[in-house]
């Protein structure tokens, strides 16, 4: 265990959406610079920004992972999540079946998953990221609450450490992290934020920086609302409409569209933004920490984290919120330039070197 150069790291990133895999690739490298042999385990479009991230400094497995749930509302999100409880159940075991064939063929000495749940192994070194143990429920149900939670501490007894991407004091994530009640206190590890956006020495020469991003059909109804307004706000806007291989339509007052932008391209808007537009997801809040940026946030209907973190984090003063069907951005901008955004206790850097003393 002491000698990382031989160390195997069978490591686990969810598919849903693509802020779990733009996470991990900071404790990915990590690992890699400490000379550890990383299997990553993912799918889809997260599998192919780890490839396209890491190249073949890593061997990949491409498992399927847990149904989505993303829906036009609330009512047909939870709707979805119900119907799906049961093929999620099945992803996991057989997620568990797969596991257990690959450690008859080969061995290794740490496993890390970023909720994908059925990779834990109560004979193997297991760490489980994750910034929410506690599940939120829908008007905050505190009997559907505690039962989630309790479902997931007994689901994770294996587990010798969870790592939550977050502050231990304050922290973004709220109720989602902390106030725990059936995990013990010692398995768990707040590693601070983890954010693959980093601060560059630019000038903030772009008032709003517009980014659309998120599942189908939610993504298009937010693209539909912004495009329909944002000629209404004055100085220099820049939107990205998360749209590999799309097209982007002409506006006008010099507004510059545009149908994606890499993860290059996206850092340095980031980072000459006085102020962003965005969805509510963790992976996007930390990014904005990162850097200092002010936002106004947009949660996804129907996504229950989201929701909370947007209200969480409004009614903390750092950041304002809109419900999607009610934005005016000329409104709703004005507003969320007076208020301050979220200061980390510290940066990413800091963050791996708590993960890596902490799993190697």
């Amino acid at each position: 265990m002491e000698d990382n150069t031989t160390k195997k790291v069978l490591f686990g990133t969810s598919s849903w959406g693509l802020g779990h895999a733009t996470r991990d690739l900071n404790l990915i490298r990590g690992l890699l610079s400490r000379g550890c042999n990383v299997t990553v385990v993912s799918t889809g479009g997260a599998l192919r920004v780890l490839k396209g991230e890491l190249g073949d400094s890593c061997r990949y497995l491409d498992w399927p992972d847990i149904p989505s749930s993303v829906a036009r509302s609330s009512f047909l999100f939870y709707m979805k999540t119900t119907a799906n409880v049961s093929r999620i159940m099945w992803t996991w075991h057989r997620e568990k079946r797969r596991v257990a064939e690959l450690l008859q063929r080969e061995r290794f000495d740490l496993i890390v998953t970023d909720h994908r749940n059925g990779l834990v192994r109560s004979d193997v070194r297991s760490c489980f990221i994750t910034h929410s143990p506690r599940y939120i429920a829908p008007w905050r149900d505190p009997f559907m609450e505690g039962i989630m939670e309790w479902f997931l501490a007994r689901w994770f007894a294996p587990v010798y450490r969870i790592l939550i991407p977050d502050d231990e004091e304050g922290g973004m994530s709220g109720d989602m992290s902390h106030k725990i009640r059936f995990t013990p206190r010692e398995k768990l590890t707040y590693l601070g934020i983890l954010s693959s956006v980093h601060q560059r020495d630019l000038p903030q020469d772009i008032d709003y920086f517009i980014t659309i991003s998120g599942p189908e059909p939610q993504r298009t109804m937010f693209a539909d609302k912004v495009l329909s307004q944002v000629e209404e706000l004055t100085g220099k806007v820049v939107i990205a409409l998360g749209t590999p291989g799309g097209t982007a339509p002409k506006l006008g007052n010099g507004i510059e569209v545009y149908p994606y932008l890499n993860r290059d391209k996206q850092e340095e808007m980031l980072n000459r933004a006085k102020l962003v537009v965005c969805r509510s997801g963790y992976t996007t809040l930390m990014e904005l920490a990162e850097i200092g940026r002010k936002a106004l946030l947009i949660p996804t209907p129907g996504q229950s984290e989201q929701e909370y973190l947007a209200k969480t984090l409004w009614e903390r003063g750092a950041f304002y919120s809109v419900k999607q069907n009610k934005l005016n951005l000329p409104r709703d901008t004005k507003i969320a330039n007076t208020y301050l955004g979220y200061t980390p206790q510290h940066l990413t850097a800091e963050s791996v070197e708590r993960f890596l003393s902490t799993v190697l």
